[in-house]
Formats: C-alpha cells, structure tokens, sequence
C-alpha cells in the first residue's frame, strides 16, 4: 500500500520563471538516468526480491522517497513554466507557441501537459522502462544502483551551474545530497552482502568449476595503449595476467550459405581447378546465354 503526504520532501520554488530550464531540468525525471528510472528499478527490485528484512526494507525505502523526488521535479518544471508560453519570449514575437520553441521551451509541455511536466527526457523522447535494471541477484542489482545514482548526481551536478536561480539550486543541492548518500548506501550494502554470506564479489557466485579455466583471469590487451598493465589489477598475488600479445582462439566468422529464397549474396563454390560448380554454374550460363 502507497500513501500520499500532500507535502513535499524538500521545497521546489524557483525564483522566476524560466521555460527553457524547465525543459533541461526534464533529463532528471525522464532521461535513462532520472528519477522516474531509479522509482521503478527500486521498486521492481523490491518486490522481486526474496528475502524479508533489511535488505528488501531499504531497497523500498529508497523506492519510496524516489517517487517524492518525481513530485519534487514535476513540481519545480510546472512552476518554472508559470506564465509560458505567453510571457517566456520577448514582445516582438506575438505568437505564444513560437515564442515558446524560441525561448527554448519543449512545445509539448504546453500543448500536452498544459504547462506542467511529462514523463519524458529534455530532448522530448519519453521515458521507456527497458532503461530499469531488476535482475533478482542483489548483488547485481545494488552495483547497478551505485551506478544510477552516480549517473543522476552526475546530471544534476551539470544542472545546478546552468541556473543562477536560488530556488531552483536549492532543491538541487538537497538532490545531490540525497545521490550522495544513496551511492553510499548501495555500496555499503554489498560490502553487507559479502559480509552475510550471501554473495561473493563475484555475480553470481555459481559455475566456477565449469568456466573456462585458463581465460578467467586475463586481460587481452587490444588496443593501441601500452598503460594497461600498469594498473593495481594487474598486479599481488591474486593480480590479473595482463596478456600483451593475445592471439584469436577461433577461426573466420563466416556465415554460412544463405536460404536461396532470400536472395542473399554469396561466393559461389568452385572445385580445384576454380570452375564454378552446379547450381551457381547453371545460372551464370542462363544469364549469359551460353546453354542455348
């Protein structure tokens, strides 16, 4: 069960209006890495996940306080659009739409949205749940999480130097506040899980007897740079084998004949003496005329 407190987490007033910035700040709600993204991946990994206690508490937890951050933000695009499109342009433009696209502004949030926010990115491509990462693997999924939020305070970092607006900083700082604590939240956590017994650094903690055991502990070196080795994973008593010269273990990718009915092209086969044999034969004759 939800409820709803008609509060929110944290204030959302900006200053003045500004409908172009209302447009970027749509990257945190809708973008890959944006709120709506967190919401669902924390949720979808909190009913999925099959042990009752702490671990399921704070994924919901974080869940939770993710949909009052869409709130936060939702709020905040609608008040930065107060009064757009009719004031968000000079007087010289008459038409209000157009003063909008302009100024920047997305024209659906004021054709669609009347003015408020959409569930969209800045670009005005909607948000898509194939960007939630719910895979039932704890470990897996809080590596994913410190990764998202590293993402999104990345993003809002980026955000908070392209306003000057007092109102619209504040509720950014208290949003890098809370990445910065969820980051350190998740990583915490698998340090937890390892700590429990239930997973090991490695995910999942399963076939390692049946994986190739001379290839699990290599790093190919495959590019131009030479530094690689140089790294502390190359290095202890449990160090990766930096492989400066690795060589391919398989031989041409070649697909094979295609279905004649597709139509597709391909080297005829050809004996020793390099003739062209049945079917491709028959038809280089046809089309040359030879067989009349």
């Amino acid at each position: 069960m939800f409820r709803h407190t008609k509060l929110l987490q944290f204030e959302a007033k900006p200053e003045k209006p500004d409908a172009a910035y209302a447009r970027k700040l749509q990257e945190l709600i809708g973008g890959a890495y944006g709120e709506m993204t967190v919401t669902m991946q924390y949720l979808f990994q909190g009913w999925n996940c099959r042990i009752e206690g702490k671990y399921k508490d704070l994924i919901m937890d974080t869940a939770t306080e993710e949909i009052g951050h869409v709130e936060m933000l939702a709020t905040m695009v609608a008040r930065l659009l107060e009064g757009a499109p009719a004031t968000v342009m000079a007087e010289a433009v008459q038409d209000p739409v157009t003063a909008a696209v302009i100024g920047g502004m997305d024209p659906q949030q004021a054709i669609i949205a009347g003015g408020g926010a959409l569930p969209n990115n800045s670009q005005g491509v909607p948000w898509n749940g194939a960007y939630i990462v719910a895979s039932g693997n704890l470990l897996a999924d809080f590596r994913a999480n410190a990764a998202a939020e590293a993402q999104g305070r990345l993003q809002t970092a980026r955000l908070y130097n392209m306003t000057d607006d007092p109102g619209v900083r504040s509720m950014l700082q208290f949003n890098l506040a809370r990445d910065t604590v969820h980051q350190k939240q998740w990583l915490a956590a698998i340090e937890e899980l390892e700590e429990d017994g239930l997973e090991t650094p490695i995910a999942p903690s399963a076939l390692f007897d049946e994986e190739d055991q001379v290839h699990n502990n290599t790093v190919w070196r495959l590019s131009d740079g030479h530094d690689g080795s140089k790294g502390g994973w190359s290095s202890g008593p449990d160090g990766i084998e930096y492989l400066k010269d690795p060589r391919p273990l398989g031989g041409p990718g070649t697909a094979p004949k295609p279905d004649p009915a597709l139509y597709g092209t391909y080297e005829p086969v050809r004996d020793a003496m390099g003739t062209m044999k049945g079917k491709a034969k028959e038809v280089k004759n046809r089309l040359t005329g030879k067989n009349r």
